[in-house]
Parts: structure tokens; C-alpha cells; sequence
């Protein structure tokens, strides 16, 4: 027989705390029954031996002292189905495309079970996004969570959608799934993404979770959760190789002070609480390939950096948990350049195992490397035009000069709509090089520059 307890003490945000329980379990899954005869449900966040707190999905509205509280004896669990590609689902699971319920194949824990490090394979298929400036110079590789750093006002939304509809591994026709989770968006974002997915047929192969800035908080830190299950269930369970984009994971960080704060704990850095980074890294290290299975699942988080602070806590703790960083650029976002992505912030520390000779091509890494260091260079020399001039620069200062505008121009620039495969990207990085003397690509085999410079290859 079910026990209902009425022993509720205080109401705290969206917590409540009770008192006199039987032992319960964390994470446990809760149904509050009000006295109107409505019913709310709840998550064990803290259990001791004569306190219990439970964080409220609903909002804690209309609970007093006569509310019941119902232990489950079950944690939150989300039905999966492979039926769930080409659905829109809230943070929580319901549908909100209109669509029915999903039928489930089974019932899964939303909080997972940790990936054992001697079975993970080292990530090494490289994914084309369709983007230059990730492809060219910072690689996504199968696998790899790596993360975009950006700004307010930034366009990291449209980054998020581009390389959700591009996303692919070239000459591959294995299954290929992408699951989007939003976190704290406002309605107009959430019909931007709803359209834009309906639109350019990316929901055929994709599952949606979104969670809107008036839904409560507590939802904010299981959307993500649903996600990633959703992603592990078609990844193991169905061989798919699932590409996951949260955003944003600030709002999601932001819930976590909220959560804080009405438990009244000791906050850390800034008021976030101290378990952050552990909080952080159960999400982010579920992205990985398992030996002997055939899926995967990749992640892309996207954050926005609070004053566009790079050693703000979120970005910090999760530079150090991810294989990397896309950081989105303020200054070439007031230039008009789309995608605004500063490759020089920029890293993916697996690139080297997703490029090359029969992967992409044996000169990517070459390519990638010039350019880089090129436009390093460049970028310095804007800095000393502004106090000497142009004029007091070498031939060889202005030819550099010259290929930063370029690659800015040419390289970083692209359409929302342009889908550039990794041909088309060395491509272009190989014109635009041809424009410096061979003997300033000194980081280019000559082997390269006989195979795949223009000038040669018009020689030919």
C-alpha cells in the first residue's frame, strides 16, 4: 500500500521540505496531491535522516501543509521509441507539435549510467558540419564533445540550426540523427527553431526538445538529461550515429544557482554552487563511442558567455570537461561576416584524429596550419597599421595583411544556407593562399603545394 505523507514543514521557491519519512532514495520520482484534488510531480534532491527535499516540476503554487506527498519508489524515466524522430517534445517529454503520445519500447532513467573509460574507442571519424572555419580548421570528429562559446546578441542560434541540417560523415550512408535540446528560450526562439526545422526537413531525422523561459526551472536541469537518453537509446539500441546540440547551457547553469539558492547552500565562484563542474561533466561525457557498438553520439554544446567573459565559471569549467572550443566573434559579427567564428580562440583537440589522407585529405593538416598562422600574423599587423600606417610596412607585412582581409573575405564567410563539403573548403583555403609567394607557405610540404596549388594545377 502507498503511504502519503502530510508532514510538509516549508515551502521554499520551488522546493518543498518534509519531515517523518521512511527512508527514500534520490532522484526518486514524486506526486504531490493538492487539496483541490490537483496533482504535481517532484524529484528527491536531498534526503537525510529527518528532512526531505523535493524540487517541484509544476511550480509550488497552491501547496500547503494539507497537500500529500506520494514517494514513487521510481526516479524520471523517459519512454523511448525510435517513432521519436520528427517530434517536437517539451522539456519534460510531452508532445508540442500536436502530435499523440509517444507508444514507448521501454521506459529509460534520464540520468544514465556512466560510460566505463576502457570501453570508450578513441573518437576518429571526421564530421563535415557544412561550416568552413569548423571543418577547415577546428574539426568535429565522431564522438567529440565540443562546445561553442558566444556571446548575447550573437547568431550561435542560426550556427546551432546550419550545422543541425548539415551535419553529416561524408561517404558514409549509416543512419545519422540529430537531437536538439533548448533550455530557457523564449517562445519566439522556440517557433524560429519549430519552423526552421519544418521547413528545411532537418525534423525528419531529428528529435526536439524544447523548454521555454516561463516553464520552471526544475525542468531546465532534466531537459538536457531527456536528451542525451533519447540520443543513447537510438545510438545503442538502434546504431545510429547522433549528433546532440544543447543550448544554452548558461540558462541550464543558471537553474543550478537558482536550485542553489533555495536550498540555501554555500555558493562558489560567483554564486554558482560548488558542484558545478561535477554537474557539468555528467552531461558532457555522455558523448562517446562504445566498443562493439555500432552508434555514437557526439555533442555540441552551445553557451553564451555573461559579458562575453571567457574565464566566466561556465565557459571555465567547461573548457576544462570538453575536447575543445568554437568561439563566436563579436568583432566579425559588427563586420557582417556570417559565421562570426574567431578560429584563433578556437580549438578541437581531436582534430588530428579525424583528418588526412583517407579521412579527409593529406594536405588538411598542412592547410589548416598555414592559414592559422597566417592570419595570427595578420591579425598582429592590423594592431601596428593602426600606429605606424600601412605605408611603413614590408612588401612581405602587407602581403599577410592583405590574406587576413582574404580569409575573413573568402574563408570565414559563408551563407546560412551554404553547405560547403571539406573539397570545397580546402578548395578555397588553397585560393586564397595562392595569393602569398610559395615561399612564405612554409608550413606546407612542396609536395602539397606540386599537388594542390592553383598555380600548378593550372600548369598542368
Amino acid at each position: 500500500m502507498t503511504k502519503e505523507y502530510k508532514t510538509i514543514v516549508e515551502v521554499s521557491g520551488p522546493l518543498i521540505f518534509l519531515e517523518k519519512t521512511e527512508p527514500v532514495g534520490y532522484n526518486e520520482l514524486v506526486h504531490i496531491n493538492l487539496p483541490d484534488g490537483t496533482t504535481k510531480r517532484g524529484q528527491v534532491l536531498d534526503t537525510s535522516a529527518n528532512m526531505v527535499v523535493v524540487q517541484v516540476f509544476e511550480g509550488t503554487g497552491g501547496l500547503n501543509e494539507e497537500s500529500g506527498v506520494v514517494f514513487t519508489g521510481e526516479t524520471i524515466k523517459l519512454p523511448v521509441s525510435k517513432d521519436m524522430l520528427g517530434r517536437i517534445l517539451s522539456g519534460s517529454g510531452e508532445p508540442l507539435d500536436g502530435g499523440p503520445r509517444i507508444v514507448p519500447d521501454e521506459k529509460v532513467d534520464i540520468n544514465g549510467a556512466s560510460m566505463n573509460p576502457y570501453s570508450r574507442m578513441p573518437p576518429e571519424d571526421f564530421i563535415q558540419t557544412g561550416i568552413s572555419t569548423i571543418d577547415g580548421t577546428n574539426s568535429l570528429v565522431r564522438g567529440q564533445k565540443l562546445p561553442i562559446f558566444s556571446g548575447s546578441g550573437l547568431p550561435h542560434n542560426e550556427i546551432a540550426l546550419q550545422i543541425a541540417r548539415q551535419a553529416k560523415v561524408p561517404g558514409s550512408d549509416e543512419d545519422f540523427a540529430v537531437v536538439f535540446a533548448a533550455m530557457g528560450i523564449t517562445n519566439e526562439e522556440a517557433q524560429y527553431f519549430m519552423e526552421d526545422f519544418e521547413k528545411t526537413g532537418a525534423l525528419e531525422r531529428a528529435v526536439v526538445f524544447l523548454n521555454l523561459a516561463d516553464d520552471p526551472a526544475v525542468e531546465r536541469i532534466t531537459t538536457p538529461r531527456m536528451a542525451l537518453t533519447a540520443a543513447e537509446y537510438l545510438a545503442y539500441e538502434h546504431d545510429m550515429h547522433v549528433l546532440v546540440i544543447l543550448t544554452d547551457i548558461t540558462n541550464y547553469c543558471e537553474a543550478l544557482r537558482q536550485m542553489g539558492a533555495a536550498r540555501e547552500e554555500v555558493p562558489g565562484r560567483r554564486g554558482y554552487p560548488g558542484y558545478m563542474y561535477t554537474d557539468l561533466a555528467s552531461l558532457y561525457e555522455r558523448a562517446g563511442v562504445i566498443k562493439g557498438l555500432k552508434g555514437s553520439v557526439t555533442q555540441f554544446s552551445i553557451l553564451t558567455m555573461p559579458g562575453d567573459d571567457i574565464t566566466h565559471p561556465i565557459p571555465d569549467l567547461s573548457g576544462y570537461i570538453t575536447e575543445g572550443q568554437i568561439v563566436v566573434s563579436r568583432e566579425l559579427h559588427r563586420k557582417g561576416i556570417y559565421p562570426p567564428i574567431n578560429v584563433l580562440p578556437s580549438l578541437s583537440r581531436l582534430m588530428n584524429s579525424g583528418i588526412g589522407d583517407g579521412k579527409t585529405r593529406e594536405d588538411h593538416k598542412a592547410v589548416s596550419d598555414q592559414m592559422y598562422a597566417a592570419y595570427a600574423e595578420g591579425r598582429d599587423l592590423r594592431g601596428l597599421v593602426a600606429i605606424v600606417g600601412k605605408e611603413a610596412l614590408s612588401e612581405r607585412d602587407r602581403t599577410i595583411l592583405e590574406f587576413a582581409d582574404l580569409f575573413e573575405d573568402r574563408f570565414v564567410r559563408q551563407s546560412r544556407d551554404e553547405d560547403r563539403s571539406i573539397d570545397d573548403t580546402l578548395r578555397i583555403a588553397w585560393e586564397i593562399l595562392s595569393e602569398m609567394p610559395e615561399a612564405q607557405l612554409s608550413r606546407i610540404d612542396n609536395k602539397y603545394i606540386e599537388k594542390y596549388h592553383p598555380a600548378h594545377k593550372t600548369s598542368e
